[in-house]
């Protein structure tokens, strides 16, 4: 495996974009130069998942490379089901570059669709379960989706009743599979892979071609569709194996959604990529998690902030450490340090470290390479890994000296072919093609990043700029608050102010006294106390464990209209 190569100096002259046409009907962003680099450096193999599944289906059939619930899917099984369903999608007309998407759990069948559709050439487009009528009514359209899976039941809610309301308003309308379901209005799944023939010569696929349209989460506004390649993926699994020393011997668990970017990444792509086997869970349970990382030897956890304190709590009751377990990774949302050295004390074989990245990027740092720097992975957000990262004022541009504050621009052969909507791409990129992240961050500890907080989180009071996140850490030190999120309220005194979403720990209360108090112990500047607290049972998130603090900022706002700030 190639080392990544090193940051690149911060002068560089503007980088040549084409805008190539996709058999997918979207127009890239291409960047030559970034291309021959990712293929002289071996991060871009210039293969399918598709190819790479005929590889290890000629090499060792038998492999157990899916491990779902009480089901142990070989690379046999899973390569047969593709065939099959593939041939389905050939039988129905579907052509290269179109469009099908899924709105499926951490489901063995999402892995099969992943790999049919890369075996026809068509693009996947995962739908996360949280989202409903409206976000399909744009996502579904938006896509262009020629066809639709979804499960017909799942966690209470309806999916096969939410697509016979919104199927019939959608003009043409997708086809609609229903996976583990009984058969009626819509096709079944487990009819397709009995009845069709399947496809024993996959098409010929462009592994630089659109593989994947996956939306933005949405935290700061409307959701984005981001474009990424068969090799873009393929890079970050490389890369990350590479930072971890990861092989065949190693077994992943991994409860972040398959339709969220590090699911797809860790359970549909990397176990064909590296031959890793995932344990895949649809539903987070701290208690039968724990026992499926026990039992599975799992050696590597990637999940948000949730599931590590799930594990961390389950260990400190119980005293069973997972001697197997030795990166946890952990993102998604705002990582307290404080989690990062409890994991360690209680794992005392793991590498917990915080993980930086995004859906247009795919994964940008790396944790530490020994426990003896986990610093580093509690108080960073990593070492920029196989990436290029510039830290620029917002304003002029100009690139900030190490330890200053700015926002974060990054390039690698991890980053997206761009945005659907051709649009988005206008601000979204600098002359030398890297891609502004919108995260506030500081260079330290020779390199790493230390994120901030958002762009859109800095609230300006009284013409003095605040992070958000600063004042969130310091909250979160409380033993009485469970959570915390800070986000710019209006004031007709200092323009913006500080309003605090607090979730509190079982039978804990606080006030803004106390607030104050907490804000001046961390050595903080007084004008950094929130001036109102809103009291929550739960914040608003996304399928990935992120706050929603757009909706945050309309809460504060509404608050501030009809009580005033500090009522």
């Amino acid at each position: 495996m190639p080392r990544p190569a090193d940051a690149p100096e911060t002068a560089c002259p503007p980088a040549i974009i084409e805008q190539r046409p996709d058999p997918s009907g979207w127009t890239v962003r291409w960047n030559p130069q970034q291309a021959a680099r990712a293929v002289a450096e071996g991060l871009w193999p210039g293969v399918t998942v598709a190819d790479l599944a005929a590889q290890r289906m000629a090499a060792e059939p038998e492999r157990i490379l899916i491990i779902d619930g009480d089901r142990r899917l070989t690379v046999r099984e899973l390569f047969e089901s593709a065939q099959r369903l593939a041939g389905y999608f050939v039988g129905a007309g579907l052509q290269v570059g179109e469009v099908i998407s899924f709105q499926l759990p951490n489901w063995w069948e999402a892995s099969v669709i992943n790999l049919a559709a890369a075996m026809t050439g068509l693009v996947v487009n995962p739908i996360v379960p949280i989202n409903r009528d409206g976000e399909l009514r744009h996502m579904l359209p938006n896509a262009r989706a020629k066809m639709m899976f979804v499960p017909e039941v799942f966690r209470g809610f309806d999916y096969a009743k939410m697509l016979r309301r919104v199927a019939p308003t959608l003009s043409p309308a997708p086809k609609v599979v229903v996976v583990r379901g009984a058969p009626g209005e819509f096709l079944a799944f487990d009819d397709l892979l009995r009845c069709a023939d399947p496809l024993t010569t996959p098409r010929k696929v462009d592994a630089d071609s659109v593989k994947l349209v996956m939306y933005t989460s949405g935290t700061t506004g409307r959701p984005k569709a981001v474009l990424h390649s068969h090799n873009t993926i393929h890079s970050d699994g490389l890369r990350m194996c590479a930072a971890m020393g990861l092989n065949e011997r190693d077994v992943s668990f991994s409860a972040s959604p398959v339709t969220h970017v590090t699911g797809f990444l860790w359970v549909l792509n990397l176990p064909w990529l590296a031959g890793i086997t995932s344990v895949a869970v649809d539903v987070w349970e701290p208690w039968d998690s724990f026992r499926k990382l026990a039992e599975h030897r799992c050696s590597v956890m990637v999940g948000a902030t949730p599931f590590l304190q799930g594990v961390t709590q389950i260990v400190e009751e119980t005293g069973e450490t997972l001697p197997d377990l030795r990166h946890y990774i952990c993102g998604g949302a705002a990582v307290p340090p404080k989690l990062i050295y409890d994991a360690a004390r209680l794992l005392p074989n793991c590498i917990p470290w915080r993980t930086f990245g995004s859906t247009e990027t795919t994964t940008l740092t790396r944790g530490p390479a020994t426990r003896d720097d986990i610093r580093l992975g509690a108080e960073t957000d990593g070492l920029p890994w196989g990436v290029e990262v510039r830290v620029v004022d917002l304003v002029t541009g100009v690139d900030k000296a190490e330890g200053d504050e700015g926002e974060l621009l990054a390039r690698s052969p991890g980053l997206m072919l761009g945005y659907a909507d051709p649009a988005d791409n206008l601000a979204a990129f600098d002359a030398q093609g890297y891609f502004r992240m919108g995260d506030l961050v500081r260079l330290v500890d020779g390199g790493h990043i230390l994120c901030t907080g958002r762009a859109k989180d800095l609230i300006i009071r009284g013409g003095e700029n605040i992070s958000a996140k600063e004042i969130e850490d310091v909250l979160a030190l409380s033993p009485k608050i469970e959570e915390a999120a800070v986000v710019s309220m209006p004031s007709p005194r200092t323009g913006e102010a500080i309003c605090a979403f607090l979730v509190m720990r079982a039978g804990a209360r606080i006030d803004l006294p106390e607030v104050d108090a907490l804000v001046r112990e961390a050595g903080l500047a007084r004008q950094k106390t929130p001036e109102h607290l809103e009291l929550v049972d739960e914040l608003p998130k996304t399928a990935a464990g992120k706050v929603r603090k757009d909706l945050l900022r309309d809460a504060a706002a509404q608050i501030a209209a009809t009580r005033g700030v500090g009522g």
